[in-house]
Order: structure tokens, then sequence, then C-alpha cells
């Protein structure tokens, strides 16, 4: 019993921070894309779901500054999670020539998905923070001519595209690693569980490839208003008969 009271539980502990971080932000990614997807519907689907966000139906009026507080802690979780997970990656040269041989060696699907994850995780740290920064900074430019206007003018359109892939694609593994880790589809006998794992694999795709069309189109749209509308005298989006 003395041993057992001796054993360091801080990486147990850090696993848990680790995975509900994750989780909090696969559920932020999945809505932010159904978010943004808006714009497919409508110029006003999209300009509701704006004003949704900044208070006005809970409120009576906007307040972009509630867009900068949901980024700001979408960033401090991002930093959590990113140091959390940190320890696990390679941290020299040397550990990480280990691991590719390893990798090589195995050829097992899930180290290769790990590795996909951890390259991901590195692009979707840098790339997230500066648009993160920029919600945080500019909250009140988010609707169907200021996001356009963002994609186009400034061209921010490319950050936005491997933002896009990275995020999906490490979140969609990462869930995927949670359920096997977690035991939450686990089954009594190998074989079925081969079965299982290669059926996760493949919601997993689906759902990472549903995630990234209906991405992609929905940036390909926003760059479609931007090259089709005038943006010179700083004309914001509203709907017939609103004022703001």
């Amino acid at each position: 019993m003395k041993k057992l009271r001796n054993i360091n539980k801080l990486p147990a502990r850090l696993d848990f921070i680790q995975s509900v971080t994750g989780v909090v932000l696969a559920l932020f990614i999945s809505g932010h894309i159904l978010f943004e997807s808006s714009i497919l519907i409508s110029h006003d689907a999209m300009y509701a779901m704006t004003q949704f966000f900044e208070g006005y139906y809970f409120l009576g009026e906007t307040h972009p500054e509630i867009i900068s507080v949901l980024a700001l802690t979408v960033l401090a979780i991002i930093v959590v999670h990113a140091i959390v997970a940190l320890r696990k990656f390679p941290s020299n040269y040397k550990q990480y020539k280990v691991m590719k041989e390893h990798m090589v060696r195995m050829n097992h699907h899930d180290t290769s998905l790990w590795a996909i994850q951890v390259i991901t995780g590195f692009a979707m740290f840098f790339l997230a923070s500066i648009h993160l920064y920029t919600m945080i900074s500019q909250p009140e430019m988010i609707g169907p001519y200021a996001s356009s206007e963002r994609m186009v003018t400034e061209m921010m359109w490319p950050l936005y595209l491997l933002l896009l892939f990275a995020v999906v694609i490490h979140a969609g593994i990462g869930v995927y690693r949670l359920i096997l880790k977690w035991g939450l589809f686990e089954a009594d006998q190998q074989k079925f569980m081969k079965q299982r794992r290669a059926l996760l694999r493949t919601i997993m795709y689906f759902v990472v490839t549903l995630y990234l069309t209906v991405g992609v189109f929905s940036l390909m749209r926003y760059m479609s208003i931007g090259y089709e509308h005038d943006f010179a005298n700083g004309e914001r989006y509203h709907p017939q008969g609103v004022t703001k």
C-alpha cells in the first residue's frame, strides 16, 4: 500500500487535461465550421449568425467584444492543450529519428496517424494564433462582407485554407485516438476489436472529409463575394430594412 501511495499521478492528470481540452477544441472547431458555412445558405443567414454571437438576440444590441472574449478563451485553451501535448512530441533530432525508424519498421496505421497529428498540431498552433488574434483585435470585422474582404483584400484565404486542413485533420484524428484511449469502442474479443477499430477509422475519415468539403466550399463562397463586391467605401452587409 505504501508503494501505491508513492505513484506519480501527474502523467495521468496531464493526460486528462489534454483529453478534456482536446474535446472542447474539437467541439468548438466543428461548431465554428458550421457557423461559417451559413454563408452557403445566404448572406442573411451569415448575418443572423454573427448577430447571435454578438449577443443581439439576448441583449437587444450587438456587443462585438463578446467575440473577443470567446476568441481569447479559445486561444488560452489551445495554449494549455499544446503545452500539455508537447511532452509527448520528439524534443530533438535524435528522438525524431528514432520515431521515424520506429514508424517505418512497424508500418502501423495508428502510429502514422499520430505522426500526422503531431505535424498538424504544430501547424494549427501557429495558424490558429494568427486567426484568433484577428478575432480578438477586430471582433467587429465579421459578416458576409467583412469576412469576405479579409479573405481577398488582405489575402488571408491561403492561411485559412491551411488552417482548415490542419484543424479538421488534427481534431478528427484526436477524437479517434481519444475514443480508443478511454475504451469507448472496446470489444470482448481481439478480432472484434480490430473490426471496430477499422469501422471507427472509416467514420473518422468520413467526418473529416465532410467537414473539409463544407469548409472548402464556404471559403470559396467568401472568396467569390470578395472578388464580386467593391469594398472601397468600407460598406458592411445589412439585410434590407435593417440599419446599424
